[in-house]
């Protein structure tokens, strides 16, 4: 089997001290993939900078205190790749991918976006340059013998059912039409798959993000963005997927849930 998890840690530094340590002695995942680190490498405590039994690797933003990826991998990488050779954000700490036997994994951040600022006309630019990277990506992997499995935080929420609060949210950041519709033509221009759904067709979620504000996380009031998206034939292999959920509010360490996807070999 293969197993691979990602969470949005909002802030690696803080989450080590809320319990992410623990549950990273305790996952039986293969792979790890992080979003939103906030950190350089030597800010971070050894235990999650260089964790004994893994290869890791950062990919902190330019900006400092923003953004930032990381891949955690029990297997040494044969090539580790960082950004998507984009001029704007390969230095924004929101892509890595790493090749390990038979497959590409990339922990993905993109942008959140805001409507009506800057921060929006970022993220389509971003999904501008990303989803052709995708496509080639795919090709250059199946001309390798390669699958690809891209794991993160997509901050969209594609379908209705990915979302509690669909109705009211229809002109938010996040479940915009043309947002929605470019993740529909990764799924379906680029031949993509979104394992959770395809294993869970017919379930509302699972979510995994909760806002902080409120009771949003006692009422299971949340958003799917966070998404492992693999080329089909690794897709294909998926046995099992499910978002690791505190079992209550003060037992989290991000306002995200770890997303694990397991695949035969």
């Amino acid at each position: 089997m293969l197993t691979v998890t990602t969470v949005n840690v909002n802030g690696l530094r803080a989450a080590a001290k809320k319990g992410f340590v623990p549950w990273l002695a305790e996952t039986p995942a293969d792979v790890i993939c992080l979003q939103e680190v906030r950190a350089e490498p030597q800010q971070l405590p050894a235990e999650v900078r260089e964790p004994e039994g893994w290869h890791v690797v950062h990919a902190p933003a330019a900006a400092k205190g923003r953004a930032g990826v990381s891949l955690y991998t029990r297997r040494e990488p044969e090539r580790v790749r960082v950004g998507f050779g984009s001029t704007e954000f390969d230095g924004s700490g929101r892509y890595v991918e790493a090749d390990l036997p038979g497959v590409t994994v990339a922990s993905l951040y993109l942008p959140s976006g805001e409507v009506g600022t800057e921060r929006q006309d970022e993220k389509v630019r971003f999904m501008d340059e990303f989803l052709p990277y995708l496509k080639g990506l795919k090709e250059r992997a199946a001309a390798d013998g390669r699958e690809v499995l891209v794991c993160g935080d997509w901050n969209i929420a594609h379908q209705e059912a990915d979302l509690k609060n669909w109705k009211a949210n229809r002109k938010s950041s996040g479940f915009l039409p043309e947002e929605r519709e470019w993740l529909t033509r990764v799924f379906a221009e680029a031949e993509y798959v979104d394992v959770v759904r395809a294993l869970h067709p017919d379930q509302e979620g699972p979510y995994t993000w909760w806002s902080y504000r409120g009771k949003a996380f006692d009422n299971d009031s949340g958003w799917r963005i966070d998404y492992a998206v693999a080329t089909p034939g690794l897709a294909g292999r998926a046995v099992k997927a499910y978002v690791e959920r505190a079992a209550a509010y003060d037992l989290r360490w991000s306002d995200h849930a770890p997303v694990t996807t397991v695949f035969a070999r």
